[in-house]
């Protein structure tokens, strides 16, 4: 709080200034980016602001603020930076460059010993987050103040509705010359996050694969627009890029994306290799890659093999970008969607503590937006992870919390296969056995390339006594999505089809993996596999005394069999493996 005799009001132009992408930065290379990030201060930035009688008071890291005695020179200054790092930028590599982005707001603000609060402040740093990479930004007041006296060019974005500002401000971008923003006036960044698929190049030197290649990229783009967390540019706009030797940072300000696809497609023989990038287009860092070997026997197999398991890889990687995005920012500054995402981030821990700290976060999306359906989604999903993993003193009222927050997704958004995913889980432990498979079989129908409508589904069938069904769409569950937080529930779940369909080894295979993943529950069925093959001394050695606790875990799913005779089935392997079950008896 602003107190004290030495506080006084004054008109001030602020400058916000940040390092775009800086995040991914200091992921590839910390002790580089830090060292840049401080020789641009040192070199660039206090000397341009001070010869235009500014001051920086105060530095964040990736970022600063600056105040001057007018707009003028705020401007002036602004433009210079970014004509400077433009020239700086030209003799480096792509991904040790530093790109800034810039806002500039005029205002009253309250000076304290040296610092300055207040909406001027919070005005300039809210238009510099608007900024595209390389860009000047300024409000309604900077532009009258500065018009006719500096030979500086303005776009009209029109009002906009900055957050935690009340009022409207129309905003401004300054035509920059031999700057990063040079070309095109970059489109403004869509609300959530937005991913553009380049054309994949054909490098076999035969010009027939270019079908194929265009097949796999127009599959991608039509697989990932199911997705309805992230926006992703059509068809038509990517393909203006075929052919051309273009950067993803120019792609993401030309397309107003924050992610970039490219691959390529290689034909030798009857083998074909396929690679793929994911990058921030801010930075043009790669977040994920891969590549692909297979033979061309099926074409069309191979088209829809490709496909899957390049958006399964994308969806993660983007929402761990983003969560990582999220967590650089200070609490008082998060939106809804930053809510979500830093939500999601701990539920992926998989532990008591990352679920409880989720739950909270999920329930602050809601509350600063209740539209939307991401935040019902998240609150859903976690609330059935306490209930589910043992967590829940009151699991039963968890589950139902959780059955309303899908709904409530649902009636937001019925074409979110996440929606419907969360509604098929408190179903199925609630007892509505048929609600979950039809509530499953719609998520596999909005997204068939989403690894966990894929679990889900084999989930349900496990549980209403169709083991031998879920095997299959368990399997895929595990080729689209082999990195998943959650593959240690799935081997659990494979383990489990296997062993109740009478294929004891592969239970004990998948089983173990479970285990080694983490997934304690995978001990129990491994130890009842062996205990079925009549390998008891290593049923024995493989759920020890001292996991004797973890059995508690297999309470809901005791509870969520449809058939009796399935819980019995996997209490008769637990006992003749030596378990205690006494606690898992008797539960219908």
């Amino acid at each position: 709080m602003v107190t004290g005799a030495t506080v006084e009001r004054r008109l001030k132009a602020i400058l916000a200034a940040d390092v775009a992408g800086y995040s991914r930065l200091v992921a590839a290379d910390e002790d580089g980016a830090l060292s840049r990030v401080s020789a641009l201060l040192r070199d660039v930035l206090r000397p341009k602001v001070e010869a235009h009688e500014g001051r920086i008071f105060k530095t964040n890291g990736d970022g600063f603020l600056a105040e001057f005695p007018g707009a003028i020179g705020a401007l002036q200054c602004a433009v210079d930076v970014q004509r400077a790092i433009a020239e700086r930028n030209a003799g480096s590599p792509i991904e040790q460059r530093l790109i800034l982005r810039v806002g500039i707001h005029v205002a009253e603000v309250v000076v304290e010993d040296g610092d300055i609060f207040g909406d001027g402040v919070n005005i300039a740093a809210r238009l510099e987050a608007l900024a595209e990479p390389g860009g000047i930004y300024v409000s309604g007041r900077v532009q009258e103040d500065t018009f006719g006296r500096a030979t500086i060019e303005f776009d009209d974005l029109g009002a906009r509705k900055l957050k935690n500002i009340p009022r409207s401000v129309r905003v401004f971008r300054v035509r920059l010359e031999g700057a990063e923003a040079n070309g095109p006036p970059a489109l403004p960044l869509p609300d959530k996050p937005s991913i553009a698929v380049l054309p994949f190049e054909n490098r076999s030197g035969d010009p027939e694969q270019e079908y194929f290649a265009d097949a796999i990229t127009e599959d991608i783009v039509t697989a990932l627009a199911r997705w309805r967390w992230f926006f992703v540019i059509g068809r038509n706009s990517s393909f203006a890029f075929k052919g051309k030797s273009v950067d993803a940072t120019t792609v993401g300000r030309q397309l107003g994306v924050r992610y970039v696809l490219e691959g390529s497609v290689r034909k030798a023989g009857a083998r074909v290799r396929i690679t793929a990038r994911l990058l921030e287009a801010d930075t043009a860092s790669p977040i994920w890659a891969d590549s692909f070997d297979r033979e061309m026997s099926d074409i069309f197999a191979l088209q829809d093999e490709i496909t899957a398991q390049v958006v399964a890889a994308i969806e993660p990687a983007m929402q761990q970008s983003e969560a990582v995005s999220a967590a650089r920012k200070n609490l008082g500054d998060l939106d809804a969607l930053d809510c979500f995402q830093r939500g999601m981030w701990h539920l992926n821990k998989v532990s008591e503590e990352g679920c409880q700290v989720a739950i909270d976060f999920f329930r602050q999306a809601i509350e600063l937006d209740p539209d939307l359906a991401l935040g019902h989604i998240g609150l859903a999903r976690a609330l059935y992870g306490r209930a589910v993993y043992g967590w829940s003193p009151r699991a039963r009222d968890d589950l139902r919390a959780s059955a309303d927050a899908a709904q409530a997704a649902i009636r937001l958004d019925p074409r979110d296969a996440y929606a419907h995913f969360a509604a098929s889980g408190a179903a199925l432990y609630l007892g509505q056995h048929q609600e979950a498979l039809l509530e499953a079989r719609k998520t596999v129908a909005l997204n068939p390339n989403l690894g966990f409508a894929h679990f889900r589904l084999g989930q349900v069938l496990v549980y209403a006594g169709r083991s031998a069904e879920a095997i299959e769409p368990i399997e895929r569950s595990l080729r689209n999505s082999p990195y998943d937080p959650q593959l240690g529930a799935m081997l659990f779940l494979l383990a489990a089809a296997h062993y109740h369909t009478g294929h004891y080894e592969e239970a004990e295979r998948a089983a173990e993996n479970a285990f080694a993943r983490h997934d304690a529950r995978g001990a129990a069925v491994l130890a009842a596999s062996l205990a079925r093959l009549g390998r008891i001394e290593e049923a024995r050695n493989a759920f020890p005394s001292h996991l004797q606790p973890t059995i508690a875990l297999l309470r809901g799913q005791m509870t969520t069999y449809a058939r009796p005779a399935d819980r019995e089935d996997l209490l008769d392997g637990l006992r003749l493996a030596g378990i205690d079950v006494g606690s898992l008896e008797g539960i219908s």
